[in-house]
């Protein structure tokens, strides 16, 4: 087995997030709250923003780009998050979809959940909450591809076995 130099160890890791919505405030918030947070679950890694502000430009930048996340607002009018998140899950690599709305309500999570969406985050946006949500939902998407790499991870830590209430 090769083993790894530590400087390629210690290379920071790149994760982009799409933020998909018309307010540009939200984009602005979300900018600011990756440019600031120490991310203490996922240390050494640089996170930034893309964003669109449109149903359309998020199917672009999904095909084109392919981002591990994408937090998506709520109300993007005719087909909304659920298309985009229908699109993203069709993707051979799809993203994690963390959809948001200022009516967070039971509903939305329900049927967020429901359909397979990686989480719902509360507007207007908490810091510590949108690093815990995007932290986990990273590594979270990080362990699944582990184990599509090599199932005989599966069962071996709590790391591996998914639950995103292990981290």
């Amino acid at each position: 087995m090769k083993k790894t130099d530590r400087s390629e160890q210690n290379l920071p890791q790149k994760i982009t997030v799409l933020s998909v919505g018309p307010a540009d405030e939200d984009h602005a918030t979300l900018s600011g709250i990756l440019e600031t947070a120490q991310w203490p679950l996922c240390p050494g890694s640089e996170w930034t923003l893309e964003t669109t502000p449109s149903l359309v430009g998020a199917l672009s930048a999904l095909q084109k780009k392919n981002p591990p996340l994408v937090v998506c607002e709520s109300d993007l009018g005719a087909g909304g998050w659920r298309e985009l998140w229908e699109f993203a899950a069709a993707l051979p690599d799809p993203p994690f979809v963390i959809v948001t709305s200022r009516l967070a309500d039971e509903y939305l999570w329900a049927e967020a959940l429901n359909l397979g969406v990686y989480d719902v985050l509360a507007k207007p946006f908490e810091p510590a909450e949108v690093v815990r949500t995007l932290s986990q939902a990273w590594l979270y998407r990080c362990s699944r591809q582990a184990r599509k790499r090599n199932p005989a991870l599966v069962g071996h830590s709590a790391a591996a076995s998914g639950s995103r209430m292990a981290v």
